[in-house]
């Protein structure tokens, strides 16, 4: 009987896949009233259902524990539909960790916009952090592959690409609010502020509702008070004034 039971579901998985080809082929065909553009969005929704399926499985799982069989099922197709677009499990991490790692860029891009730099140091920090922790967030699955372990090659050279790139960012920010202190102190000073910023985002990712908030409010305090003396900016933090005032 389990045996009768895997071939039927091999069957199943060949029919799937049959009638997704015979439909491919039915587009490309001379006269055809289905264009090649309606079959390329479709074939596009599906990398991202399987995407999202991805996403949700590494979450719960961890990529290393991760299957594309876990993958195909949260996605509500057959392994041979997966295996259509991704032929294993890293591929679907590469793509998927390509994606996110897009708009991750764009992400900090805007966190560090120029304009930021004429804000108070406290209103600078908001206006830096919240797009960053509202990014990890909301996109759970990024923090999973750019943090664990047996990660994709690919994956962790462009996460560590990425690393340099915004540490360069943090220290050219830095360096117009700290415009007479030594490049190198600029550059310890940047990769001090930006380790605490990725220890207190395991914090904030390991905690939900209220606590993560707390979390979030902890992190702006921290990074605030090693960064005011050196600033010395007039402005204050609410939340400091507020740890400080009480008995």
């Amino acid at each position: 009987m389990p045996e009768a039971k895997a071939n039927k579901t091999a069957a199943e998985a060949a029919v799937e896949a049959a009638t997704e080809a015979a439909g491919d082929t039915a587009d490309e065909a001379p006269g055809s009233t289905r264009p090649r553009r309606r079959r390329q969005a479709r074939g596009e929704a599906r990398i991202a259902q399987l995407l999202r399926a991805a996403a949700d499985v590494f979450c719960t799982s961890g990529y290393t524990a991760s299957s594309t069989n876990a993958i195909a099922r949260e996605a509500g197709v057959s392994p041979g539909t997966l295996y259509q677009f991704f032929p294993n499990k890293e591929a679907i991490a590469v793509e998927l960790g390509d994606r996110l790692l897009d708009r991750w860029r764009d992400t900090y891009g805007a966190a560090f916009a120029q304009s930021h730099t004429e804000l108070p140091l406290d209103r600078m920090l908001d206006a830096v952090l919240d797009p960053l922790i509202a990014f990890n967030c909301e996109n759970p699955a990024f923090f999973v592959l750019m943090h664990g372990s047996e990660i994709p090659g690919r994956i962790t050279e462009a996460h560590d690409t990425l690393h340099a790139t915004m540490l360069t960012r943090v220290e050219s920010v830095l360096a117009d609010y700290l415009p007479d202190m030594p490049a190198a102190q600029i550059h310890r000073t940047a990769e001090m502020a930006f380790m605490v910023f990725k220890a207190g985002l395991d914090l904030i990712m390991a905690t939900e509702g209220e606590e993560r908030a707390a979390y979030i409010q902890e992190l702006k305090t921290v990074m605030f008070r090693y960064l005011d003396p050196l600033v010395g900016d007039d402005a204050s933090c609410p939340a400091t004034t507020e740890r400080l005032d009480t008995p």
